[in-house]
């Protein structure tokens, strides 16, 4: 690190009050040049142009930032904080792993394993310009607040499922009425948090009652919470709730009354024409998960076409990799790829959806819109110093969309949540997290084999070994 961006690190942190003149800053509408951010008490206080915010502000020494853009952090709409132990362990699986390795594997972490793994997954979030992430929900016994505590040590602002299966699914299953109490425990003890939002869970519709689905959803709406959970995701789940119900998972949700702009529906890939009007019309959202789609799914969102109808959706990781900027080209080219190559649509969301969202967009799927995912006073100051001075950006014609596809972690310095510094060029600052790495490699060998894990197909040396492809 150079004595200049030592200068400038120094002058980020600690600090409860900012006046940052960036190069660019990116606002819903686009990127702007000639302004000024005002940072005070954790939010936007100030947003405008340049030569009025630092006459505003004349006690205030401006940090100068002339080659960077301030952008609003990655929303991560969709993902899984406790599976971070077993990440690579479902390269090549055929779809449905959460039965043979996610259940398995999160079922069998105790406390600590549960705090070790969510504060690695935090970690990686932050490192790829994600300061928000909603979480599904873990499947291990009783330990959320230990990801709660990861999480909250990391900076990360988190959206916590509390998953209420009365089927199936988790490490233990209780009665219907003590989730039921578990749940509103839940949503009551993060309820006023300013960096924990409290949401609900159902991992897929097939293991609660319909009671349950209906019941939950209405928990979490009184709550003014969000209510996730898997749907339409696999070709075998949609036929197993075609042979069960006689209805789709969408449909099935839509029959018992589970829908509505409160809920976020993770993946709808397998979606047919009459599913989107469901979607619709009842404001439900959708967390579209490119890269799971290209790594396990059966098929890709119609992402393009939600968007045409008004459905509302946020792009989200699924646990598979935390880089904003990747996810963003990902949503982008897979929408090409799986649509727009076969009608002839060279743009397919010009560049500028998939960074709408990417930010703004996912915090609103994942009920806070009103809190962050935007430059925009009033707001939380979650956001990012993305240094422009680098080959990718030179010359620049169109920032945004070459931010969804020359962008990449590497080039954020800075990654603020609630208005502080929590990493500078990739690392906490005020944290240890080559000690929490040590410790992840020391249990990671003893923790996967402890659990039941079944895998079908071989690490890629042994793979290469069999000789199918020369």
């Amino acid at each position: 690190m150079t004595a200049q961006a030592d200068a400038l690190r120094d002058a980020l942190h600690g600090r409860t009050e900012l006046l940052l003149r960036p190069g660019q800053v990116l606002l819903p509408e686009g990127p702007k040049r000639g302004m000024a951010v005002v940072v005070r008490e954790g939010r936007f206080a100030e947003v405008d142009a340049l030569e009025i915010v630092s006459r505003r502000n004349p006690g205030l020494v401006p940090v100068d930032l002339p080659d960077h853009l301030l952008m609003p952090g990655f929303v991560d709409a969709h993902t899984h904080l406790t599976q971070s132990l077993g990440k690579s362990l479902v390269f090549g699986e055929p779809s449905e792993i959460f039965r043979r390795i996610w259940v398995p594997l999160e079922g069998s972490l105790d406390e600590r394993m549960v705090y070790l793994s969510a504060k690695l997954s935090a970690l990686e979030c932050l490192r790829g310009g994600f300061t928000t992430a909603v979480d599904a929900g873990t499947r291990s016994d009783g330990h959320i607040g230990a990801l709660v505590q990861a999480a909250r040590e990391t900076g990360l602002r988190s959206v916590v499922g509390y998953i209420c299966n009365d089927l199936g699914g988790t490490a233990v299953v209780a009665d219907r009425a003590a989730i039921l109490k578990n749940a509103a425990s839940h949503l009551a003890a993060y309820e006023t948090d300013g960096l924990v939002h409290p949401a609900l869970a159902i991992s897929i519709p097939e293991v609660a009652s319909d009671g349950m689905l209906a019941d939950v959803s209405l928990l979490a709406a009184e709550a003014s919470a969000i209510f996730q959970t898997h749907v339409n995701e696999h070709l075998v789940a949609v036929e197993r709730s075609l042979v069960a119900n006689g209805r789709r998972p969408l449909e099935h949700l839509a029959h018992v009354g589970a829908l509505g702009p409160h809920v976020l529906i993770a993946h709808s890939t397998l979606v047919t024409p009459h599913e989107l009007n469901l979607l619709r019309d009842s404001g439900t959202a959708v967390a579209y998960n490119p890269v799971a789609s290209l790594w396990k799914g059966n098929a890709a969102a119609p992402a393009l076409q939600m968007a045409a109808l008004g459905i509302r959706f946020g792009l989200g990781t699924d646990g598979t990799r935390a880089d904003g900027f990747r996810l963003a080209d990902a949503a982008e080219s897979l929408q090409r790829a799986c649509f727009g190559l076969a009608i002839g649509d060279s743009s397919c969301g010009g560049g500028w959806l998939w960074l709408d969202r990417a930010t703004r967009g996912a915090a609103d799927v994942a009920g806070l819109g009103t809190t962050t995912g935007a430059i925009q006073e009033g707001l939380a100051a979650d956001f990012l110093l993305v240094d422009l001075d680098r080959p990718e950006f030179t010359p620049s014609h169109d920032l945004t969309w070459e931010l969804v596809r020359y962008g990449n972690r590497d080039q954020i310095d800075a990654v603020f949540t609630a208005g502080r510094l929590r990493l500078w060029q990739g690392w906490p600052v005020d944290w240890d997290a080559k000690a929490l790495l040590a410790e992840v490699r020391d249990v990671a060998a003893a923790a996967i084999a402890k659990a039941p894990i079944q895998r079908v197909h071989a690490v890629s040396h042994e793979h290469q070994a069999l000789g199918f492809y020369r």
